[in-house]
């Protein structure tokens, strides 16, 4: 099956172009429209603090969140000192990643993690991992925001918990688009909404919000588009709102999601829209 003409909104932003491109071969007509700014922090210290944990060898295994965070770090030290430092560094501590791209990031220096989280890369996926293993001093590379209940949890194995904050989540510059996207829901003219990160929807409500039309957007959620979750941690983020997603896919990436929003929109819609 494909989208057979459909219109899907995307919230993306690093890969706006992919998931259009996507979308478009499987038939849909797409709307994407890039909700967060991924922003590196003009105070370096905890970059500098990181390599002087790693190099004192205080951290007995470092966890990385996020390949963009892995690649600013490596930027911000490089200002400094010369890249060999980063990844002498990297080579130093054991190394735990969420998923393949910090993986990917460690590779293209001839660097291997120690371990490897699976699918769907969660830090619940991390904790269950760490909570079979001998190390108890960890250092975090946050992703885009704080994730109190992940430290919580590793404080709760007896581990002594440092994080690291490289960069933040942000509103795009310009929410024009934003804003166009929360109209196009409130009145109706969207019927499947794509979701890859829990921020996304977290944006979308804010300029819902400014616009004076969360309540339309939620119920145009609730009874007319379709939902397409990447998975765990966005159906609860989902739940939050009070929202549960149609569709989540097999595999939590961003192709296996678009594949199986082209598959289940149509019976999804006419399932949601006749019980509303």
């Amino acid at each position: 099956m494909s989208f057979a003409g459909l219109r899907v909104l995307s919230l993306e932003s690093r890969r706006a172009a992919e998931i259009e491109l996507l979308i478009r071969k499987q038939g849909g007509d797409p709307f994407v429209v890039p909700s967060v700014k991924e922003r590196a922090l003009a105070d370096h210290s905890d970059a500098f603090r990181l390599l002087e944990r790693i190099e004192s060898g205080a951290l007995e295994m470092l966890i990385l969140m996020t390949g963009v965070g892995v690649a600013f770090w490596r930027d911000v030290i490089t200002e400094r000192y010369d890249l060999n430092r980063a990844d002498e560094a990297l080579r130093r501590v054991k190394l735990l990643t969420r998923g393949p791209k910090p993986t990917a990031v460690l590779r293209s220096s001839g660097i291997t993690p120690e371990v490897t989280i699976p699918e769907p890369n969660t830090w619940r996926e991390i904790v269950t991992a760490l909570a079979v293993r001998p190390e108890r001093k960890f250092g975090v590379q946050e992703y885009g925001r704080p994730n109190q209940q992940f430290v919580d949890a590793l404080q709760a194995l007896g581990a002594k918990v440092e994080t690291f904050t490289l960069y933040r989540w942000e509103m795009p510059e310009d929410v024009a688009r934003l804003r166009e996207a929360v109209q196009r829901l409130a009145k109706r003219d969207t019927d499947v909404i794509l979701f890859t990160s829990s921020v996304q929807l977290e944006h979308l409500f804010t300029v819902a919000a400014q616009e004076d039309l969360a309540d339309e957007v939620r119920q145009a959620l609730k009874e007319h588009v379709a939902i397409a979750s990447i998975g765990p941690i966005m159906n609860e983020t989902l739940a939050e709102h009070g929202l549960v997603p149609d569709i989540v896919p097999a595999s939590p990436k961003m192709g296996p999601l678009v594949y199986a929003a082209a598959e289940q929109s149509t019976e999804a819609i006419q399932r949601k829209r006749q019980s509303a």
